[in-house]
């Protein structure tokens, strides 16, 4: 109760607020006809369910100082700066619904879900950080006119393979003094796959949310909830939305939508592969010797490659992913996508 409370001037002021917030839940409830025995609920980690939750100030502020190891008394005020599905170029089909928030009116926070492995993830959030850095100047303003940007990946796949722990932060620092060279630009990144089996009584507050959004069982979220107020916030949160026909709708099209990407990443890589074989193989059996096997191996893996790239731009994957996807140069990407038009 005592970090409920903290966000109030004083003891009543702290208990009318409780009570009005436990009001406005009912009346949510009542509004959309909650089933008790309907127990569906969305998982979190879906961009969508996340997105929705973050809507809700104080789960909002509960995450933020969570990941960010702030008290939540000194988070004064946050703001949803995209509240709609974004692309990030003309032919991607399946859109980005990250978390944009600008908090204390200096700082810019970016929260992304990816659930899928991607290997150039470091790259990516490394640009869309830079970007959302570059963005804030128009011309003729001064330099002085930037603020502090935070990008925060939650991640259900392994990123650092060489590394135990599921949470890691990062800031531009001197290689050996390590002091920091800005403190305008950091990245916080949470490997789901990492986090422990069970809860444990010393568990920190960023743990706990990253329990919470990896959470699909509603055992797991009601004990998850208890020992945090702001995620009982998030969950209080969940479980309206998950109620909500119109929202479930929209839901689970996300849901299919990126299963249906992801399978069809996977399929055009498993393509590649088998034609980059046979090319491979046939070129290495005409020849019979060592010589001809290595080079089919060679033109084995370079039509791999190519047959990736070709499968991906027809699914309007942006021509930099795909360089780093398969080792192509970005020129010879133009180059299939012409053959193709």
């Amino acid at each position: 109760m005592a970090s409920t409370l903290c966000a109030f001037s004083g003891p009543l002021s702290s208990i009318t607020a409780l009570t009005q917030r436990l009001k406005t839940v009912k009346t949510k409830r009542k509004e959309l006809q909650i089933d008790p025995m309907n127990n569906f609920l969305m998982k979190p980690k879906i961009d969508f369910a996340f997105k929705e939750i973050m809507n809700d100030e104080k789960a909002r502020t509960g995450f933020l100082a969570a990941v960010l190891h702030l008290d939540p008394a000194d988070i004064k005020s946050t703001r949803i700066l995209n509240p709609y599905l974004r692309q990030a170029h003309a032919d991607d089909k399946l859109g980005i619904l990250d978390v944009r928030i600008l908090m204390n009116d200096d700082t810019e926070i970016d929260t992304e879900i990816q659930l899928s492995e991607l290997k150039v993830w470091s790259d990516r959030s490394l640009f869309y950080a830079a970007k959302m850095y570059a963005d804030q100047i128009k011309p003729g303003q001064k330099y002085n006119v930037f603020k502090k940007c935070v990008s925060i990946s939650i991640l259900d796949f392994i990123l650092f393979e060489d590394e135990n722990d599921f949470y890691s932060c990062f800031h531009i620092l001197e290689d050996t003094r390590h002091f920091k060279y800005t403190d305008k630009m950091e990245f916080h990144v949470i490997e789901l796959p990492k986090l422990p089996p069970k809860l444990q009584e010393n568990s920190s507050r960023v743990e706990l949310w990253a329990k919470f959004i990896n959470a699909e069982e509603t055992e797991e979220f009601n004990m998850i909830a208890e020992k945090d107020p702001y995620i009982k916030s998030a969950y209080d949160q969940l479980q309206i939305i998950s109620q909500d026909e119109q929202k479930r709708l929209e839901y689970e099209a996300r849901e299919k939508a990126i299963l249906d990407y992801n399978q069809s990443i996977y399929e055009a890589e498993q393509r590649g592969e088998k034609r980059g074989e046979l090319r491979g193989e046939k070129r290495g059996e005409l020849r019979g010797e060592k010589r001809g096997e290595q080079r089919g191996r060679i033109q084995g893996e370079k039509a791999v490659r190519e047959s990736t790239a070709k499968n991906l731009i027809q699914m309007g994957i942006s021509a930099e992913i795909i360089a780093h996807a398969t080792g192509l140069s970005i020129a010879q990407i133009e180059a299939f996508k012409n053959e193709i038009v």
